[in-house]
């Protein structure tokens, strides 16, 4: 037995040996790639010697420039660990981000990229400023493993937005600023790993596919400052977890979808600068869309009137209704269930009657654009919130409002400038004698039927604190 036990010993001792002298160097980047991030970087700036920078003999996976990562792999045919580069971001952002600095003649083939068959994030940043590169030169040979493709800020950057879809998991695509063209075709169903697709100040145009509904995954969706033309599809509506919709700047037509009522989780939605159709109003779904913080819809001419849909959407923070065509008088509901609302732009409708009392309660507002209507009487705001939102308080050119000459003073501590900005062309109301001025700057005798009980229980809180 004691000579079998030694046996087993020796034998485990020799093969520990055997396994310590085999190969006990770590794994590195392979000649292929590491040759293969000399040549990008070469390209990307040639006026940086990165072989001195970075030595040949060093391994860039662990000496190389940020930006660079690589990640740590098996090898499915010897079941040993290899190292790939994973990640590659070019173009200086900020000295937190030193990404390898792109040159103004910067360039890349896609046979430079094809070896990094690992490769899943690929970020530019102002790489191609001034020497034409041609987008599928930088697409067409990337790994399908793919997974975000960042290219911001690159206006040298021209041709065919092309498909996308080769690339199954692709979870983020951002093209800002580019002149890339062409359209968003059926391709695009078929990125169903997609959450975040922004692809804005663009040359991109067409009709945008229906496809764009299969990705169910889709956080965030803007396609701003392009050309896109046709309607807007109804498949967006069944993203339910889209959180922002940005769609500005283009030249869309017909309705705007009834369909986007199903975007309960939607909290930031910018339509603006459309070609939406006139005489169609601000859509009544909105009411629906509680998760709402944000809603922007300036320059398509809706027409109609400001519905009153106010009641559950005290959660948004900021409205442009600027350019739209509405007439008829503001609601004063705004003012009481938009508490938290930070900013409102109005201007350039044709908006009649008094701005309400209730926009007194507007306590979290820093900035009012009520320019270029045909409203009339007293406004509502208290010295405080002239003082608060000063130049960012815009009213001009409706030349039957007025502004209380006490008030204006008081906000000016003493100054006349900040007078002169806040009356601007207003005319001062005429004055009222001590008996008459009501002992706070928010009066609510005039409250609409519809906010009535709120108006009181605020009427009274305001007396209470008077008789303080």
């Amino acid at each position: 037995m004691a000579s079998i036990s030694i046996s087993i010993f020796l034998t485990l001792v020799f093969t520990l040996i055997t396994l310590a002298h085999s190969d006990s160097s770590p794994p590195s980047l392979t000649s292929t790639e590491q040759h293969s991030v000399y040549t990008i970087l070469a390209s990307i700036n040639p006026r940086i010697d990165w072989h001195s920078l970075y030595p040949d003999d060093a391994d860039l996976c662990d000496s190389g420039p940020h930006g660079l990562v690589c990640d740590l792999f098996t090898d499915p045919k010897t079941n040993r660990p290899s190292l790939h580069v994973t990640e590659l971001a070019l173009g200086f952002v900020s000295d937190s981000s030193p990404n390898p600095p792109c040159s103004p003649n910067a360039s890349l083939s896609a046979t430079f990229l094809a070896p990094l068959k690992y490769l899943k994030k690929l970020f530019l940043y102002r790489c191609f400023t001034h020497t034409p590169v041609w987008l599928p030169n930088v697409t067409n040979m990337l790994s399908p493993r793919l997974e975000e493709l960042v290219l911001i800020e690159n206006s040298a950057l021209f041709g065919s937005f092309g498909s996308f879809g080769g690339f199954k998991r692709l979870r983020k695509l951002v093209l800002i600023g580019s002149g890339v063209s062409g359209g968003i075709g059926d391709w695009v169903g078929e990125l169903v790993e997609m959450e975040q697709m922004r692809i804005s100040r663009n040359r991109l145009d067409g009709v945008v596919s229906g496809e764009i509904g299969q990705l169910r995954r889709l956080r965030v969706l803007d396609l701003s400052f392009n050309f896109f033309d046709g309607t807007v599809p109804e498949s967006i509506g069944g993203l339910s977890k889209l959180l922002k919709l940005d769609l500005g700047s283009n030249r869309f037509v017909g309705r705007i979808p009834e369909s986007f009522v199903g975007l309960t989780n939607l909290m930031f939605m910018d339509l603006s600068h459309n070609r939406f159709s006139a005489n169609c109003g601000i859509p009544l779904f909105l009411a629906e869309m509680q998760s709402l913080k944000e809603v922007y819809l300036s320059g398509n001419p809706l027409g109609g009137q400001i519905p009153e849909i106010w009641e559950n959407l005290g959660g948004i923070l900021g409205i442009g209704f600027s350019g739209m065509g509405l007439a008829g008088n503001i609601p004063g509901s705004m003012g009481v269930f938009l508490r938290n609302l930070s900013y409102l732009s109005l201007e350039n409708n044709r908006l009649e009657g008094g701005v309400p009392e209730e926009f007194g309660m507007l306590s979290e507002l820093n900035e009012l654009n009520l320019e270029s209507n045909l409203l009339s009487g007293r406004l509502p705001f208290s010295a405080s919130l002239w003082a608060k939102i000063g130049g960012k308080l815009k009213v001009s050119k409706n030349n039957e409002l007025c502004v209380d000459e006490g008030t204006v003073v008081m906000s000016s501590t003493g100054s006349n400038k900040f007078r002169r900005r806040s009356l601007g062309d207003l005319k001062v109301c005429s004055n009222k004698s001590d008996d008459e001025i009501s002992p706070s700057p928010v009066v609510l005798s005039s409250c609409s039927t519809s906010v009535l009980q709120e108006c009181s229980l605020w009427r009274d809180y305001q007396l209470t604190k008077v008789g303080e």
